[in-house]
């Protein structure tokens, strides 16, 4: 592997399926407090904020006609400083947190909750 690849995280980019982009978008900023923007592409895209010289890495809500929400094997880490406070803000904004705060040992911290269109997503925390 090259040297260069060998220094990065390795996800660079990752999508979310979403059925109602406006009722998951809403969800997302609520949790999270971002604002997210919509992306030029062919597909209704809303893009997470960040960029290529931001740690971590990005992606977007995206309305893919014929690929569903919900039960797909893609799980999704956002990173806090505090996972139960996001954690706190998912009822309230119609996603359900499936496990509360708990100890992954020396690596942090993890929540994991659905969103409004019944996709499983994780909060990380180092405390």
């Amino acid at each position: 592997m090259p040297e260069d690849l060998m220094k990065r995280n390795p996800v660079n980019w990752f999508e979310i399926y979403v059925q109602d982009m406006v009722r998951a978008r809403k969800f997302y900023e609520t949790v999270l407090e971002v604002e997210m923007r919509p992306m030029e592409t062919d597909l209704p895209m809303y893009g997470f904020p960040g960029g290529p010289d931001a740690h971590g890495c990005t992606g977007a809500l995206v309305h893919f006609e014929g690929m569903p929400s919900g039960g797909n094997s893609v799980m999704v880490y956002f990173g806090c400083e505090d996972c139960a406070v996001e954690g706190a803000r998912v009822a309230d904004a119609g996603g359900h947190v499936v496990r509360e705060k708990m100890s992954i040992g020396q690596y942090g911290f993890i929540l994991l909750a659905t969103d409004t269109e019944d996709n499983m997503f994780g909060l990380h925390s180092l405390r």
